[in-house]
């Protein structure tokens, strides 16, 4: 299963964007290559997003290419044949363009996000980890037993299940395993409990209080008194957005409990829906300076805070989230702040 990451900003009238483009074109011509004065032809499984990457090296310029190409109506929706214009002086007013133009010197197809970002590691992501608060660890019932007396099960597996309300055939549960509670480096306060999805049951049937359920998906090996819990849906179509306001927060967790985390790599964060975080938003992640000794006057300096990389939010919950990091410069650790990026 492929995610595509759909970019899409809505908020901004034509107008504003107009405005916006003829305030920026001066400053924003500057960073434009010399070579893309023609446009660029779309080409089947392009997005704005994919093609400002390609000629920019940064995917976040896609708002300045779709200022620049103001008979795009709907960013999400390009399609092959359309003309994607770099230079504000030569772009079209008129409608899209269907009949492909001159062929362009353009060798390199434009990059595709997903070798940007690993999406096998994204849907693990959203699949086999959660946040939950502390008094949904209990979960809503359990895995009880199977016919045949086994200790672990596996897709396609029937197994009994104990659950404390009543239940409906067809119901489908994610089975979960508690991992470590998750605490803010900086206040020391618990913002959730990690848990591990093993992998997910749908009820068939019930019986004085027993259920049978199938296993129709698993991640490891689903036991004896794993834990069942209403199943999360996923959003497979995770939109990239600015936040229109700072959020700071930090790094709290990286998957494994690994010591440092990089590009393609799953972390939690501080931050949550109580925060105004959303699935999707675009973060930037930062290391504090460190304090050096200055050997002219034997002092010591307070280096400056860097930016090491950038996140986006998968998973929020009320009041941490699970985010994928999608570019790095240096490692990142537990305790390195983050923040939202505000709409250029």
């Amino acid at each position: 299963m492929m995610l595509t990451l759909m970019i899409g900003l809505f908020c901004l009238s034509p107008a504003l964007l107009h405005a916006a483009t003829l305030h920026t074109d001066a400053a924003d011509n500057k960073s434009m290559k010399a070579d893309i004065s023609k446009p660029y032809v779309v080409k089947k499984g392009d997005t704005l997003w994919d093609i400002a990457n390609h000629f920019f090296k940064d995917p976040h310029k896609w708002l300045k290419v779709w200022e620049r190409n103001m008979h795009i109506t709907n960013p999400d929706l390009i399609y092959p044949g359309n003309q994607i214009w770099f230079d504000g002086k030569n772009m079209r007013q008129g409608g899209l363009s269907l009949v492909k133009p001159t062929p362009q010197v353009i060798i390199k197809p434009v990059e595709r996000l997903e070798a940007i970002t690993d999406n096998s590691i994204m849907l693990t992501a959203l699949e086999r980890q959660d946040f939950i608060q502390p008094d949904q660890v209990q979960g809503v019932g359990h895995v009880l037993d199977s016919k045949d007396d086994r200790l672990n099960f596996g897709a396609n597996d029937h197994v009994y299940l104990k659950m404390d309300h009543a239940t409906n055939a067809g119901s489908l549960f994610d089975v979960f395993r508690t991992a470590d509670v998750i605490t803010d480096p900086n206040s020391g306060e618990a913002a959730g409990v990690l848990v591990e999805h093993l992998g997910q049951i749908r009820i068939t049937s019930g019986d004085n209080g027993i259920y049978r359920g199938l296993v129709i998906k698993a991640f490891e090996e689903i036991s004896r008194g794993d834990r069942l819990k209403p199943a999360r849906e996923i959003n497979q179509h995770i939109t990239p957005s600015y936040a229109n306001q700072r959020l700071t927060g930090s790094i709290m967790y990286i998957r494994n409990n690994a010591r440092e985390a990089a590009q393609n790599q799953v972390v939690g964060i501080s931050l949550g829906i109580n925060d105004g975080i959303k699935a999707g938003m675009l973060m930037s992640v930062h290391k504090s300076g460190r304090l050096v000794n200055n050997k002219v006057d034997g002092g010591v300096a307070l280096l400056p805070t860097e930016k090491v990389g950038e996140l986006l939010v998968l998973v929020p919950q009320q009041r941490a989230s699970i985010a994928l990091i999608t570019k790095s410069t240096a490692p990142v650790n537990i305790a390195d702040a983050v923040q939202t990026i505000i709409e250029p």
